[in-house]
């Protein structure tokens, strides 16, 4: 069974799984989330649906939706934020990941999440990808973003810029670019992946012109994993490392940091992109996009990134 978070009740979120509970499914959903809400989000989209209760056998069928109730805080307004319901959100992301580690779900698959409002209400959270890191217990994750056969990882994650080159330890890169090397292979099945690692700076430092880092941590880390055998690439020049002719027998791609990998991948495929979670003990996907608030209860949105995120979550291993 696939386990499935809305995110944030006020965005998009609960009108994404409202939408695609349309139509008949090929494997077995179950929905945690407030059931009140998602009934009441489809009445404000004018579609019928159904809330089943009996997570043993979860429904197919279109019009209906199978649901671990998780009930809200405060009521709902679509696209009006309320801090009362943070804890609802991490409420629905705590059982779902606990049901993931105890075996009841083998994939979770998880919906926008508003981080800031999160914060604001007190709870210290910087985004789905350390909460899942923590709560699963395990020492690392790596955030993968993936279109197709274009995949790209983020060495650092939600930092601000300038705390970015401290973060690049040789620690660090080691631990990142092992599990994308052993996510390529145990999600994947991509046997011996060829991996390219960006520089950090411009020209990826111009020889230690433009900065050290790739001199004196980012080459070592490539070339200690090239003296084990694996193909590793780097550091390149961020600028070039994406054009088609270096991407072409790629099979993943190490970013040094946020806006350096995800502005690519959002360009080439904004909408259908997923977010992947390597590491943890289970698989976990996500949609591309935030919350939309201003779209929340329209149904003016597309439901292609969820659609991705709920097939790449039943395909990989």
């Amino acid at each position: 069974m696939l386990a499935i978070t809305p995110g944030e009740p006020a965005g998009i979120g609960p009108d994404l799984l409202v939408l695609l509970a349309q139509r008949d499914r090929d494997s077995d959903w179950v929905v945690i989330s407030d059931a009140h809400m998602l009934e009441a989000r489809s009445r404000q989209l004018n579609l019928p649906l159904e809330i089943l209760s009996d997570q043993r056998s979860p429904t197919r069928s279109g019009g209906s939706l199978t649901v671990l109730h998780v009930p809200l805080t405060a009521p709902v307004c679509p696209g009006r934020l309320d801090a009362a319901n943070a804890g609802y959100v991490i409420r629905t992301l705590e059982t779902a990941v606990d049901g993931c580690l105890e075996g009841v779900f083998r994939a979770l698959v998880t919906g926008p999440v508003q981080k800031s409002l999160i914060n604001e209400a007190g709870i210290a959270f910087t985004g789905h990808t350390e909460f899942l890191c923590e709560r699963s217990g395990v020492a690392d994750v790596l955030m993968l973003l993936v279109a197709g056969t274009l995949r790209v990882a983020l060495a650092t994650t939600h930092l601000p810029l300038r705390a970015v080159p401290d973060a690049i330890t040789p620690l660090l890169l080691e631990r990142r670019l092992g599990l994308l090397i052993d996510g390529l292979g145990e999600r994947f099945g991509i046997a011996n992946p060829r991996v390219l690692v960006s520089g950090l700076n411009p020209h990826a430092g111009e020889s230690g012109h433009l900065g050290r880092e790739e001199i004196d941590v980012i080459a070592p880390v490539c070339e200690a994993f090239r003296r084990r055998g694996f193909s590793v690439i780097g550091p390149l020049p961020a600028d070039t490392l994406f054009t088609p002719d270096r991407l072409a027998d790629a099979d993943g791609v190490l970013a040094m940091f946020h806006d350096q990998g995800l502005p690519v991948i959002k360009h080439a495929a904004f909408g259908r992109a997923v977010n992947v979670t390597l590491g943890l003990p289970f698989i976990r996907t996500s949609v591309d996009h935030g919350t939309a608030l201003d779209l929340a209860a329209t149904g003016r949105i597309d439901t292609g990134s969820l659609e991705q995120a709920i097939a790449l979550a039943g395909g990989l291993r």
